[in-house]
């Protein structure tokens, strides 16, 4: 039977810098849209034995209106654009990629404690406006630098990616310590949040986006935490209430903050943590996971599940 595939994202992975012949030898055909509409999808899988997807959704309808669908290939961890219902409902197998990105997102996780840290930015601003160069010393020390040495982080979600942030904070020489998710059975050496929060001098969160987990960084739990610690969030946005945070920062509450990622993305509706006037806020658009490499394994991934799919052995299976 020939497989015909289609890449309904292309360009949310690939900037041309892809090795994609793993994947593309697999198939018959596979053909590749650099970005599809909502309304392009059934269309663009008609015939299709083979959808792949990083952020494009696939409906119940869409499902409905291409029954040679077979597989769903996601081109990410997160599955929230699938109906795995309707999946399961119609026969389609749908397979994820996991843990590609460990390295990428803790480098970039540990890169915005150092920024917070150090006032990184500042400092650039400082030099870029000609601070530096009319000062009266031969240095600038005009924002106070934190050392990490001996201080705490506290990590939210001990996955893969949590351990491997863990093991760089403990480079530093910090302490780790590993907080209790609502929701979950508790475990030997972690922490409630109410004994956590007050402990950390810099809190990183790598826990998945769920009705427990959601707002799980509120009003509350930023009053908990020191005036001077920090708050890194390269998880999901809505693990944070944003008002709140934006309220902590202007009022003084909170050392800083850094984030990879918003309750919108792209936020097209604005977002208050955009506002010029919060202080010591550092924002990255998601692109913590986006190293060459990353994406390569990526496409590696996409290979070996479809590999395993058409042995009759599917791997990464979700649903």
């Amino acid at each position: 039977m020939p497989f015909h595939a289609v890449f309904l994202d292309q360009a949310s992975l690939d900037l041309g810098d892809l090795e994609l012949a793993p994947l593309r030898n697999l198939f018959d055909e596979l053909v590749l849209h650099p970005s599809t509409c909502p309304e392009q999808v059934s269309e663009r899988l008609q015939g299709a034995q083979i959808a792949i997807s990083n952020k494009v959704p696939i409906t119940r309808e869409t499902l409905q209106a291409c029954p040679e669908l077979k597989l769903v290939l996601i081109a990410a961890t997160g599955c929230n654009n699938i109906d795995l219902a309707a999946a399961g409902e119609f026969g389609v197998t749908v397979c994820n990629c996991q843990g590609y990105g460990t390295a990428s997102v803790a480098q970039h996780c540990i890169g915005l404690l150092l920024a917070l840290a150090t006032r990184l930015a500042d400092y650039q601003k400082a030099v870029q406006s000609g601070r530096w160069q009319q000062a009266r010393q031969f240095c600038l020390l005009d924002f106070p630098i934190v050392e990490l040495s001996g201080k705490t982080l506290g990590i939210l979600g001990y996955g893969e990616l949590g351990q491997a942030v863990g093991k760089l904070a403990q480079a530093l020489g910090m302490q780790v310590l590993i907080g209790q998710l609502p929701g979950r059975p508790a475990q030997n050496g972690r922490l409630p949040l109410s004994q956590l929060l007050p402990q950390v001098d810099a809190l990183s969160l790598h826990c998945p986006l769920t009705e427990q987990t959601r707002g799980l960084i509120g009003k509350d739990e930023l009053r908990q935490m020191k005036k001077t610690a920090f708050l890194l969030n390269t998880a999901r946005g809505g693990l944070v209430d944003e008002q709140a945070l934006a309220d902590a920062l202007k009022n003084g509450h909170l050392g800083g903050a850094a984030l990879d990622v918003l309750s919108e993305e792209p936020p097209r509706s604005g977002n208050v943590l955009l506002a010029p006037d919060i202080p010591r806020l550092l924002i990255t658009p998601h692109n913590a996971w986006g190293s060459r490499e990353a994406r390569q394994r990526i496409v590696m991934q996409l290979a070996e599940n479809t590999a395993a799919f058409l042995s009759g052995n599917p791997m990464r299976v979700i649903g």
